[in-house]
């Protein structure tokens, strides 16, 4: 797990400069705290920052074959690299290391560009060939490795982040109209477009190849999820295979040359992958959590006695309004305004852990895999009623009606209807759309201001949704399952995890995400996956025997912010002085007054808008800190809580337990 980036000019004859590439390794160092590489070779140059989990002492890059005549940068790791090496040697290689990065390197001499069909793992890596002058860009199956490309006449620059990029003096950084929409409907950006018009981010599962004479071609995407095929079998036939699928990923992605331990929120994923772990290994999990002062918002009771019922080494945090502090290290970390409220509580987790471990396991993705967020089964329940309302109807009277409507969160819960009224009205991809936005166009046209506006020229965010549901729509579910996969796991949590996690030198792995467990899961019934209103019926099943009773089925909670609270109160002074002040750079982009109504309402407690406000908050905090032109953002701020050790948090260690 590191960070890498790079340099290919246009024109052979001109020469990278050592300068530029320890620039751009510096910039992501906190990616690679365990050492530094580079390679040049006149016009082309590679940057790698290592966080060393395999082959401690062997595994340095930039890593080459035997002649150099290819040479690697790679982030991420990859688990079937044992058996694609020992298939390797079968066909003559040599190899000189035991790390995963130089199976990379043969495989490419074997299969050229198809060698990302290969591998089993979380990725992004960069391969410049010197027979063919040839640069290949490539990013896992799932998006789980970032990756960032600049082009311009003159150069392409990639990066694990943009702080990379960023460390070329001759970069353009014009914000993107478009972007800042995105933002503004989803919370963060997705798709291949960055916050920058100039640098795109390479969409999973493609790759992109470059070269003097083909400079400017265009990424290919060498796999997709399919939810076409739909395998019939009993119920019983499908818990016997997905618990083998998941034990088989569980103990792949174990493999490390350090102690890995895991992430325990207390929910049935993360409960789930201790209890896996902790069939396939003799010692003690290490376990990590975090929890609020606001005993609502925390799961660390549940989180406890899942780490007593394992026997684990279980430490936890409390996390304090006074997190807020933590904001200067987000700013820094995502690079792009990201208001996921649930990136501060995964950074402290981050921190914590990273005291005690190099690799944790998380839960991430068994929502997207099986069905596990509330709004699957709230949409589920307005697509059947939506399938028995007359076209005519949903157009001439729902539609109108939901024009009308209030948006009014003082109503009682059956009076808010002005969502379920546009979802009904809609298409069913549409319906989607809608419910994922966390700021919907008839709000955008009153918070854009009238002059950005212009620049957006009938732009519509929510086609990001739109065209994955459609194309993942064998029923429904499939079609929710499809965007979710497609656009909010890359983009939003993935995006979370990796830079959380990698700011403080933490390499964290999600068995749940895992392109063949998800081609499986992709061919199981929706039925299996939400049955009877029960989400993710099936690792339920799984896990009711192993997990502690009654966890398997308690309320889903979520690793949220206090937001809304912490708005009326710690991050009162903050909205104020950064988005509603005079003298705020968010005027350029947005009417300040219509903020301030909303902001006002939601003190008062009339309105709830904690979301959009974090999102508001977020956007002008970048903006003072990436989005002026200069260098501002590229320095970790010399008073961020992660440099000190933080002061925001108890600290509470439960040792085994038998």
């Amino acid at each position: 797990m590191c960070g890498i980036a790079g340099v290919l000019y246009a024109d052979p004859g001109r020469s990278v400069s050592a300068e530029l590439l320890t620039d751009m390794g510096n910039a992501i160092a906190h990616r690679g705290p365990d050492g530094e590489g580079t390679f040049r070779s006149a016009a082309v140059g590679l940057v790698h920052r290592r966080l060393s989990i395999i082959d401690l002492e062997g595994g340095r890059q930039p890593l080459s074959n035997e002649d150099e005549s290819i040479h690697v940068v790679f982030n991420g790791e990859i688990y079937n690299y044992q058996e694609l090496r020992r298939q390797l040697e079968t066909r003559g290689h040599t190899f000189r290391t035991n790390s995963d990065t130089e199976v990379l390197v043969h495989l490419y001499e074997d299969y050229g560009v198809d060698l990302c069909t290969h591998l089993r793992g979380m990725f992004a890596f960069a391969i410049w060939d010197a027979r063919r002058r040839e640069l290949m860009l490539a990013r896992d199956h799932l998006g789980q490795k970032p990756l960032y490309v600049y082009r311009d006449r003159e150069k392409l620059l990639f990066g694990s982040e943009l702080k990379a990029i960023l460390a070329h003096p001759n970069v353009d950084r014009t914000i993107d109209p478009l972007a800042v929409e995105d933002f503004l409907t989803f919370g963060f950006i997705p798709g291949q477009h960055s916050i920058f018009r100039c640098v795109a981010k390479l969409p999973a599962a493609h790759r992109l190849r470059v070269s003097h004479t083909e400079f400017h071609a265009s990424p290919k995407r060498y796999w997709n999820l399919s939810f076409a095929h739909e395998e019939k079998l009993s119920a019983d036939a499908w818990k016997e295979r997905m618990d083998a699928a998941l034990k088989d990923s569980v103990k792949a992605h174990l493999i490390a040359d350090v102690p890995v331990g895991a992430f325990l929120s207390g929910g049935l994923d993360s409960s789930s992958i201790v209890a896996m772990m902790s069939e396939l290994r003799s010692d003690p999990v290490q376990t990590f959590s975090i929890g609020f002062q606001e005993e609502q918002f925390s799961e660390l009771p549940f989180a406890r006695e899942v780490a007593q019922h394992f026997g684990c080494h279980h430490t936890e945090e409390v996390v304090t309004p006074d997190a807020v502090r933590d904001l200067d290290d987000l700013v820094f970390l995502y690079d792009e305004p990201f208001a996921d409220a649930s990136a501060l509580p995964t950074m402290a987790v981050s921190r914590l852990a990273a005291r005690h471990v190099k690799v944790a396991l998380s839960g991430d993705g068994g929502d997207e895999l099986f069905g596990g967020y509330a709004r699957y089964s709230h949409d589920l329940k307005e697509a059947a009623v939506r399938d028995v309302i007359p076209a005519m109807i949903r157009s001439l009277v729902l539609k109108p009606l939901a024009a009308v409507w209030p948006k009014a969160d003082w109503l009682p819960r059956p009076l808010r209807l002005q969502t379920a009224l546009q979802n009904l009205s809609s298409s069913p991809s549409a319906a989607y759309a809608n419910t994922v936005s966390v700021c919907r166009r008839t709000l955008r046209d009153q918070l854009l201001s009238p002059e950005f506006r212009k620049q957006l020229t009938g732009y519509y965010p929510e086609q990001h949704i739109i065209q994955p549901f459609q194309n993942s729509h064998r029923d429904a579910l499939s079609g929710m399952l499809g965007a979710d996969i497609n656009v909010l796991l890359p983009d939003d949590f993935l995006t979370k995890v990796d830079r959380a996690s990698m700011g403080f030198g933490l390499e964290v792995r999600p068995p749940l995400i895992d392109w063949k467990l998800m081609e499986l899961a992709a061919s199981m019934p929706s039925e299996f996956k939400i049955q009877n209103g029960s989400k993710k019926w099936i690792l339920k099943e799984i896990f009711e025997p192993r997990l502690p009773k009654d966890l398997v089925h308690r309320r889903k909670q979520g690793f949220e912010l206090p937001i809304d609270l912490w708005l009326r109160g710690p991050l009162r002074d903050q909205v104020e002085t950064h988005v509603l002040s005079g003298n705020s750079q968010v005027s350029q982009y947005f009417h300040v007054p219509a903020i301030r109504r909303i902001f006002d309402g939601h003190c008062r407690g009339t309105g709830r808008h904690g979301q959009l406000l974090w999102s508001l908050l977020i956007f002008a905090r970048w903006l003072d800190a990436w989005g002026t032109g200069t260098s501002a953002g590229i320095c970790r701020p010399a008073n961020s809580q992660s440099n000190q050790r933080s002061k925001n948090v108890g600290a509470i260690t439960i040792g085994r337990t038998s």
